[in-house]
């Protein structure tokens, strides 16, 4: 690895603390990421490669590392794409993939995947509709889950069927301007 890639992957992950504190947690986008964010169980990788290979191969050693640990030890794993998985398209294919090889490793019911993308857009939304802020990010994510927390997560907390309608309208208050004023004042 060349000192160049590693301050890049350093300053992304740099970058992705940061937006969760502000943005996930500071919005409370994510009403369980704040005990999260300042623990030793919040794991955040970077990719070294834009390689596909090297893509894949972060992906599998997280979950084969997620699924070994215990839960005190890593709760929760960001994976950070800082290059190669720029455009969307390729990105949503590649999220495509992650589901199958979850599928394959025997992990779904055990991991889920949240996808977070700089160019996320929902299905029939408008590119710059409010609601794709909710799973944009500086960096193309893969954030995996464990079932079981997001279970007693859910289990918990009043109408959790209203977080995304919620999200929406937090978003829609601080405005467009705002929102982007918070992305790309992010130290990239």
């Amino acid at each position: 690895m060349s000192a160049v890639s590693d301050i890049t992957n350093k300053q992304a992950i740099t970058c992705v603390r940061a937006w969760i504190e502000l943005f996930v947690v500071g919005l409370n986008l994510c009403p369980f990421a704040r005990p999260l964010v300042s623990s030793d169980a919040l794991r955040i990788v970077a990719s070294e490669s834009a390689s596909s290979e090297a893509i894949a191969t972060v992906l599998i050693t997280e979950l084969d590392l997620l699924s070994q640990s215990e839960e005190s030890d890593i709760a929760t794993s960001v994976l950070v794409f800082p290059e190669g998985l720029e455009d969307f398209d390729n990105y949503l294919g590649f999220l495509d993939d992650a589901q199958t090889l979850l599928e394959e490793m025997g992990l779904d019911g055990e991991i889920q995947l949240a996808s977070f993308h700089p160019e996320y857009r929902f299905e029939g939304e408008p590119v710059g509709a409010v609601s794709n802020f909710t799973n944009r990010a500086p960096y193309p994510l893969i954030h995996l889950l464990r079932e079981t927390t997001v279970t007693s997560a859910l289990d918990t907390y009043p109408n959790p069927e209203r977080i995304p309608e919620r999200n929406i309208q937090t978003l829609e208050r601080l405005g467009l301007a705002g929102i982007e004023r918070l992305l790309y004042s992010l130290d990239r």
